[in-house]
């Protein structure tokens, strides 16, 4: 039998078939002794061949090639990576400009992975009701940058419903993912566009600004209109994973515009004379937020072994 799995608490599965059947399952005991350095050997959109042992249990028996997947590095096991989830048409990243605040190295981070695995992102600026003028004109800096460099954008607001109907159009008969830190808005966003959802939505704290997780495990939902989305728990860092160091430019389409007017093929654009991308940089062409943030990444250990 094939399923997708649309649910990972850890240690069971939860799947859903063709014809709408869903299954509870675990796997098969060679997933967790193979040389898997994931904490996580299935992950939520994964697709799945599954039996029904002798106790009537399913028991997932194999795991079809992933077309893509978010991974990032594991939060408490630096030497392991955890994937988000897999097989995803499209993401969404929700931004805040503040309650909480994301930064432009965290959107950077996720840009990067979705770009190494070719996954196309729409940022979704939620809490448009509630910014003042000097956030509202933050928000025109976030945008001017990613918009420059080909990254579509939408300005929302959860609460009033701006513009979901474009969000929900995008959605429609893709699997989608959506994410970001904790507080940004993804369950009400959710529950907006699928009231029948009812996920929990908790207010962020006004002690630290911060999200509370109120998404424990990811899990994928169908939605009314076709298509599928994947609600991801809140992310307080993203730590890039799997990326090596002469591919990392590749994956800044500004940076990868420009490489081939350096003076030498292999320049990394850091200190190397006649440096296209550095002088992009100086002519205000390139975000020296992007830039910075680039070469912040070249000097972490994100790299294939």
């Amino acid at each position: 039998m094939k399923g997708i799995v649309i649910k990972s608490t850890g240690s069971w599965y939860h799947l859903l078939t063709e014809d709408g059947s869903t299954f509870q399952a675990r796997i098969r005991g060679k997933f967790r002794i193979a040389n898997i350095k994931h904490t996580n050997p299935i992950a939520v959109g994964d697709e799945v061949d599954f039996e029904i042992d002798k106790d009537d249990t399913a028991v997932i028996t194999n795991i079809h090639e992933r077309k893509n997947y978010i991974i990032r590095k594991s939060v408490n096991l630096s030497k392991k990576t955890h994937i988000i989830a897999s097989n995803i048409d499209i993401a969404f990243l929700v931004v805040t400009l503040s309650n909480p605040k994301t930064s432009f190295g965290f959107i950077d981070r996720f840009l990067i992975t979705a770009e190494a695995y070719h996954i196309p992102v729409v940022l979704l600026f939620n809490k448009m009701d509630v910014y003042t003028e000097d956030e509202l004109a933050d928000l025109e800096i976030y945008k001017s940058i990613y918009n420059s460099i080909g990254y579509e954008s939408l300005d929302i607001s959860a609460e009033t419903g701006l513009n979901l109907d474009l969000v929900k159009e995008l959605m429609k008969d893709k699997v989608s993912l959506v994410s970001g830190h904790s507080g940004v808005g993804k369950s009400t966003l959710l529950n907006t566009l699928n009231p029948d959802l009812n996920l929990k939505t908790h207010v962020v704290s006004d002690f630290n600004s911060k999200g509370q997780h109120t998404t424990t495990f990811a899990q994928m939902y169908p939605w009314p209109f076709g298509g599928f989305i994947i609600d991801t728990p809140g992310i307080k860092e993203f730590g890039l994973v799997h990326i090596d160091k002469t591919e990392l430019q590749g994956y800044f389409p500004e940076i990868l515009a420009l490489k081939s007017e350096c003076k030498f093929d292999n320049c990394i654009h850091v200190n190397e004379p006649k440096c296209a991308v550095r002088d992009a940089v100086d002519n205000d062409e390139i975000a020296i937020s992007r830039y910075e943030n680039y070469l912040t990444f070249l000097e972490e250990d994100i790299y294939r072994d």
